[in-house]
Formats: structure tokens, C-alpha cells, sequence
């Protein structure tokens, strides 16, 4: 399989050589793609650097800031149009441990469409958060779950496995999310495509360098989003019926 590993950057100077070395040790084989959103701090000249010593890893230039879900649709794209075979999401951060992507490839390779590096299933964890942000992650998951029908325990993670297939099966242009509802929303649209997923245990570790790019607004955003999607899917549930 042709892997490309996206990596959206936004501030990440101090974590990101840390972040990439990681991956080129664990993955020699797998391409990098790191998407910079106009990184004031210079992690583009940075991502530039590492590529021009690199064959291997990429640098997606953006305008700016417009939201993790816009970098990896764009991210999408690029991979899309080089037809890697598997598109993964990874933070620059280091909380997404390089180590355990042959996991998520192992069960991308064993015919999963998509592969969701979870932190809530039997073997997964977190590492250094406090009760309050588990708290958020955890509700947010049920709340998906509940309003979506969704089976997966995990639907707010970040770390993931795409195959080229099942993006090109959907409906990119139509996602409009960009922060933390992105990750439900792709859950959703791929379950409801009939896609399979699969969850993998992981140990997701809070990053050491910068800020969490995580606020209350991007959060109220995102449970606003899921309601609105899940009464959508009922109502047009209940239309066909009715059409019958």
C-alpha cells in the first residue's frame, strides 16, 4: 500500500521535528504531508527544511488559519490526486504516537475502510489528561453515538485510517466542518455510506509542546452540529418511509 500520513500544523515548531522523527523511524516507508496553515512562528520554513532533506515528506502551503477539517480535506485532495492507496491523520503534537500507526495499517490492509485509532475501547487510553477534558471526550462520543446511531466508541478521534476508496466515495465537498466536529461528521457520512470501521486501541498522550488548539466555542459548535445532523438523517429516514 502507498501510505501518506497528513500532519496539519498550526504553531508547531517546538513539537513537530520531535513528531516527524518519530514517524520516519517507525514508518521509513510511509510519505508525509504536512499541511501549514501559515504557521507565524515559521513551522513552514521548518516543514521546508525537513523536506528538502527528504524525498519522502511534503509540504502543503495554506493562507492561514481555517481550521483543522479544511487542512485535511486539502490534505484529502493532494493525496488523492498522487493515488496513495491509505490517508492518514496524525497531530503534529505527538499525542497521536507514531509507533502504533502499524495498528491502524495492519487493520486498514485487512480490508477496514476506515480505521479510527481509538482511546475508549478494551487495551486504549489517555495519558496525562485531567477528569474534565476526559469528561468532555467521553460525553461527546455518547452524544454522537445517541443523536447519529453510530456504533463507534471512539467517534471524536483524530487519529485515522482512510482508504483511497471509501474518500473518494463520499461526498468531500459537502463537509463544512472544521474543528472538532469534523472528525464526527466524516463518522457519520462514512457509516452511513455503508463503509466499514474498525477501532484499534491506542495510548493517546497530551502533548508536550504548545497549546491545545481545543475552546468551549469549537466544542458547542460541534454538539449544536451533531443534533442538527441526527434529526436530518431521522427525518429523512422517516420521509422514505412514508414515501412508501
Amino acid at each position: 500500500m502507498r501510505v501518506l500520513t497528513i500532519i496539519p500544523t498550526y504553531n508547531e515548531l517546538e513539537s513537530l521535528p520531535k513528531t516527524l522523527g518519530r514517524l520516519r523511524k517507525a514508518c521509513p516507508d510511509v510519505d508525509v504531508l504536512i499541511a501549514d496553515d501559515n504557521s507565524p512562528d515559521g513551522t513552514g520554513d521548518l516543514a521546508d527544511s525537513f523536506a528538502a532533506k527528504d524525498e519522502r515528506v511534503h509540504v502543503l502551503h495554506r493562507r492561514g488559519k481555517e481550521g483543522l477539517g479544511a487542512a485535511y480535506l486539502a490534505g484529502f485532495a493532494w493525496g488523492l490526486e498522487r493515488d496513495y492507496d491509505v490517508l492518514v491523520e496524525m497531530d503534529a503534537d505527538g499525542s497521536h504516537q507514531p509507533e502504533q500507526l502499524p495498528r491502524l495499517l495492519a487493520a486498514s490492509e485487512a480490508g477496514a475502510d476506515l480505521v479510527i485509532g481509538s482511546r475508549w475501547v478494551p487495551g486504549g487510553e489517555v495519558v496525562n489528561w485531567p477528569l474534565s477534558r476526559k469528561a468532555i471526550s467521553r460525553t461527546g462520543s455518547f452524544v454522537s453515538r445517541f443523536f447519529l446511531g453510530l456504533k463507534t466508541r471512539d467517534v471524536t478521534a483524530g487519529y485515522r485510517a482512510y482508504r483511497a476508496s471509501t474518500l473518494r466515495g463520499l461526498d468531500l465537498g459537502a463537509v463544512d466542518s472544521v474543528g472538532y466536529g469534523f472528525q464526527v461528521d466524516m463518522t457519520f457520512r462514512t457509516a452511513r455510506a455503508g463503509y466499514s470501521i474498525a477501532e484499534v486501541p491506542i495510548t493517546f498522550v497530551e502533548r508536550e509542546f504548545g497549546v491545545s488548539k481545543m475552546s468551549g466555542s469549537i466544542v458547542q459548535e460541534a454538539g449544536i452540529n451533531v443534533v442538527k445532523w441526527g434529526l436530518a438523517a431521522r427525518l429523512e429516514t422517516l420521509r422514505k418511509k412514508l414515501g412508501r
